[in-house]
């Protein structure tokens, strides 16, 4: 990888910006001045420095976060804030964006990667990544309503869901469930509640495939990088039939 790059990817500003700084001769590769900006470096191979302290690389960023409302699923937008913008800096650099996506006002467990190849295998149709959701609902939850998503529901624009896993935590004027769905359709545990004549009042993701939200480890608004196991239990996580 090019030294400029290197040095931009991990949060030393715009290649501009490092191409000022290579000529200062603060920046060495195992010890030898690096001022050339399109100079090759291996930083998994060699020590690379920048005023004598090491650049830690990483090609693939992993995070697991506890979204909170009022925030968009989304990398960038020019009016509201987004996702990103709970990141740390050292974070940010590498440039991960959501997997799949959480409503603004929705909280709970969100992924965010640079990684393409397991997001694309995560949130692919025909993997059946099972996600489960905490909600409230404004109306009784009943029996019939389990029976009826189990079916799978039509939906306002005539589209009929996939099996989904209905279980009634505590039900009255308003009721409280968990729904587990195997696909992402735009606000589609709200309305399927809608296709069966009853409202989402609050909606929390609490896990993805293999990964459940620990939320005595992760307040609302925190993530944290997600363990090697994690990683690989997401690469490995087998699609499922409700």
């Amino acid at each position: 990888m090019r030294i400029d790059k290197l040095l931009a990817n991990v949060g030393y500003g715009s290649r501009k910006d490092v191409k000022k700084m290579l000529k200062t001769g603060v920046v060495k590769a195992d010890g030898e001045v690096i001022k050339d900006p399109k100079i090759h470096v291996n930083p998994d191979e060699q020590h690379v420095t920048v005023n004598g302290e090491k650049i830690e690389y990483k090609e693939f960023v992993y995070l697991i976060m506890n979204k909170p409302a009022g925030y968009l699923s989304a990398t960038e937008d020019e009016l509201q804030e987004t996702v990103i913008d709970l990141l740390e800096m050292e974070d940010a650099v590498c440039q991960p964006f959501p997997v799949g996506r959480l409503d603004k006002d929705t909280e709970g467990l969100l992924l965010l990667t640079n990684d393409g190849q397991l997001s694309h295998q995560l949130l692919s149709p025909k993997k059946h990544v099972p996600k489960t959701y905490y909600a409230t609902i404004l109306g009784s939850v009943k029996e019939e309503d389990i029976e009826a998503f189990k079916k799978g529901v039509e939906l306002d624009d005539g589209y009929v869901t996939k099996p989904a896993d209905l279980e009634i935590l505590t039900s009255g004027n308003q009721s409280t469930i968990h729904i587990t769905i195997t696909e992402g359709k735009y606000h589609q545990v709200k309305r399927m509640f809608e296709s069966v004549g009853k409202k989402v009042t609050y909606l929390k993701r609490i896990s993805m495939g293999p990964i459940k939200l620990d939320e005595d480890e992760l307040k609302i608004g925190e993530y944290r990088e997600l363990t090697e196991d994690e990683i690989e239990l997401l690469r490995h996580a087998q699609p499922i039939e409700l």
